[in-house]
């Protein structure tokens, strides 16, 4: 294959206006890194793609030479979907153009961009989208699985606000899939994954957020977090729309509003993050101070929810050795809680954590069937697991963590299925599992369509339909 690719590097060179980067060229090294240091992967050649025409001569160029392809966004996957060994990665990092509509609320995002282009782009004129939590996460991966974070109880998840993509597919074309245009590929791109094509741009609708937003966070120890969560179980489901609380088991961060003798003190927070202004959000963590213990500590404040969309970006910074897993909740009871907080004690990296999300509301107004979303739109918990650790032999045993736990909590699950984009394994059973029999029906026969000899498997594959024969 390296020979085969090789030979027509100058082919390609020739055939977009980007960079081809070969194994051999200055800034190889840098151009085949991705987020998670754990994935070493030496690709054959590198297309740094500038537009959509460039895609689709990497695409055919890929197939010509029968070359696997891996398609590279913001690089956060966690399981290495991004890169390839010896074949063709599309880098589209430099299609990351924003560009805004703030009459119409409207964003128009190139395929390589990244959460905090979007995020920044938008905030210039008091709008945002719902995205996932780490600024220097791409935005296709995220929206293309799915894409919770701060804004989804009022507005969604980052795929229920797409109004419309770019799409390259496997045979070249460069087509617009929308309501009105390609309805099928609208539908599965909204949940299905890079599994139907290279989207090289997204059309989101926007929503008033900010520029200000109101921030706490209560810290208990692990002593404390069985009742913590009892309290939190008991008033989430009753927040408005406009209030979001994340539960996070993590370690207190040395941060200067953190008492020096909890500093990487294991435990769990309550994020609780308000969009309707100083009084409510005061309202809420009132009503967590008065049936809750007392936290260890808390930190509360006004913040930009750009910043907030920040917040986390440093303990989850490139360079780090990470596995992940998740899975999803109907209830947080009394018994999965004690799985929770035994099971939190065993971490043994400072960064690793389990964040826990609240789905409903605007989550929940979308039907199941409406996107190709991975998971039930009745109102959920949804758990992650994940290992981050600042050395390469830190992961073996934290990777057993996230395996331990996550086989602990299943008796307490809607199933085998998860969240595709909390998989660090391609495994069929459970992808097939998150869609469900009908929904992953449906999928795999719009990819016989659009790729029928599944060029773009790179992810969580969603096998091609295979066409029925007919009958005399």
């Amino acid at each position: 294959m390296t020979q085969t690719a090789s030979s027509g590097i100058d082919e390609l060179r020739t055939a977009i206006d980007g960079t081809v980067i070969a194994p051999h060229d200055a800034g190889y090294d840098d151009a085949r890194q991705v987020w998670n240091a754990d994935i070493d992967r030496r690709p054959g050649v590198v297309a740094q793609c500038v537009s959509a025409e460039d895609v689709r001569a990497a695409v055919l160029f890929g197939v010509r030479n029968g070359l696997e392809i891996a398609v590279r966004g913001g690089a956060h996957s966690m399981y290495g979907a991004s890169t390839v060994d010896e074949g063709l990665m599309i880098d589209l990092s430099r299609m990351n153009q924003v560009t805004v509509d703030p009459e119409t609320k409207r964003a128009w995002v190139g395929g390589g961009a990244l959460l905090g282009e979007l995020d920044a782009a938008a905030q210039a004129h008091g709008l945002a989208t719902p995205a996932g939590t780490v600024s220097h996460t791409g935005v296709a991966g995220l929206t293309l699985g799915g894409g919770m974070g701060w804004l989804t109880r009022q507005f969604g998840l980052s795929l229920d606000n797409v109004l419309s993509v770019q799409v390259v597919t496997a045979d070249g074309r460069i087509l617009r899939a929308a309501a009105d245009e390609n309805p099928d590929l609208y539908w599965a791109v909204r949940g299905g994954g890079g599994n139907f094509g290279v989207v090289t741009e997204f059309e989101f609708r926007l929503h008033e957020v900010g520029p200000m937003v109101q921030y706490g966070m209560l810290f208990w120890g692990l002593d404390q977090a069985a009742e913590m969560l009892r309290t939190a179980r008991r008033l989430l489901p009753t927040l408005p729309p406009d209030t979001n609380i994340l539960i996070a088991a993590i370690s207190a961060p040395p941060a200067p509003f953190v008492p020096e003798q909890y500093h990487f003190q294991p435990g769990l927070a309550l994020n609780v993050v308000g969009f309707g202004g100083p009084e409510r959000h005061e309202e809420v963590l009132a009503s967590i101070r008065e049936a809750a213990p007392a936290p260890l500590f808390e930190f509360v404040t006004p913040m930009p929810y750009t910043a907030l969309q920040q917040m986390i970006d440093e303990p989850n910074g490139w360079g780090h050795y990470c596995y992940d897993k998740g899975s999803y909740f109907e209830e947080l009871t009394d018994e999965l809680d004690q799985v929770i907080v035994e099971q939190v004690a065993r971490k043994t990296s400072p960064l690793s954590s389990v964040l826990i999300f609240r789905l409903d509301n605007a989550y929940s107004a979308v039907g199941d069937d409406d996107t190709a979303f991975s998971g039930g739109r009745s109102p959920r918990y949804a758990m992650f697991i994940i290992a981050v650790c600042p050395v390469p032999e830190m992961l073996a045993g934290e990777r057993a963590w996230v395996r331990s736990f996550w086989d602990a909590l299943q008796p307490h699950t809607l199933g085998i299925g998860s969240y595709v984009n909390a998989m660090s394994e391609n495994e069929f059973d459970r992808v097939k599992a998150s869609y469900g029999e009908e929904k992953y029906a449906r999928l795999a026969r719009i990819k016989a369509e659009y790729d029928p000899d599944n060029v773009f498997r790179r992810n969580a594959n969603i096998v091609p339909a295979q066409p029925v024969e007919a009958t005399a």
